[in-house]
């Protein structure tokens, strides 16, 4: 699998970029799709960032309707899991593999091409 030491249009290698993607969830997935025009790996990893992580904010907000019950469901599996997934994205991109989420990779990919 290929490192994706490429510049970018930001100046980064690939890889780098691709994984600064994930650093502050879809803020930086947002960040890096209005910025980077020309690579499709580091699109591709941007885009399911601000999808992944949008998707977790989403949830935590409904989950935070249902009183005590659904507060205790976020602390204890919503935040441990998405913290774990942040870490797994983040090297996966850095590894420069284009690592797919189910669901939302194929998502993803529809959306940069």
């Amino acid at each position: 699998m290929p490192l994706h030491r490429e510049k970018t249009s930001t100046g980064l290698d690939a890889n780098v970029a691709a994984a600064l993607s994930y650093l502050v969830g879809f803020i930086t997935g947002v960040l890096f799709l209005v910025i980077e025009k020309d690579n499709r790996f580091v699109r591709f990893h941007a885009m399911q960032s601000t999808v992944v992580f949008l998707a977790i904010v989403g949830i935590d907000i409904l989950l935070q309707i249902v009183p005590i019950l659904g507060a205790l469901v976020v602390v204890f599996l919503v935040i441990p899991a998405s913290a774990v997934l942040w870490l797994v994205l983040m090297y996966k991109a850095y590894q420069g593999e284009e690592f797919s989420l189910p669901v939302v990779g194929p998502f993803a990919a529809e959306r940069i091409s």
